[in-house]
């Protein structure tokens, strides 16, 4: 298990890093990319082996990662935004929904049937509920640390 967190921390790394490349983030904060992405990705891992179903657990680490993204712009200056995004970017279910999009094409070409539609169903509505979590997650601190009025 260890092992396998060490390689969800690293290989989620290299994508928020390229991410943050792509919407144009200093240098400077390319490495907090790196960390939110590795930190994102590795409590999922870990709230998923504990038992949690996985839009749950990414809406967990997702608002995580949203708070320490809050934190680290305060402590260098920047929009939190600019990292968190990139952060949470290798979360992205793309698997359940390479699988639910390729179920679609074989009902499309050949026919429905049972199986494709379940598996068509599933891992859409899988992915959905991921991406709402992560939509959420991201979220969180503005909707708690930037309001202007108490939130009770």
């Amino acid at each position: 298990m260890i092992l396998s967190l060490l390689e969800n921390l690293f290989f989620a790394a290299i994508p928020a890093v390229g991410f943050g490349m792509l919407f144009n983030a200093p240098p400077r904060i390319l490495g907090w990319c790196a960390l939110g992405g590795a930190v994102g990705r590795g409590l999922r891992f870990l709230l998923v082996e504990a038992g949690l179903p996985l839009p749950a657990s990414t809406l967990a680490s997702a608002a995580v990662v949203s708070f320490l993204g809050v934190w680290a712009a305060r402590r260098i200056q920047a929009h939190p935004k600019v990292f968190t995004v990139a952060s949470i970017i290798p979360m992205v279910p793309g698997v359940p929904i390479y699988t639910s999009l390729l179920a679609l094409s074989q009902i499309q070409r050949e026919g429905l049937t049972y199986e494709r539609m379940a598996t068509a169903l599933t891992h859409g509505l899988n992915a959905t509920a991921v991406v709402a979590a992560l939509a959420i997650g991201l979220a969180v601190p503005g909707l708690l640390v930037y309001r202007k009025r108490p939130v009770l």
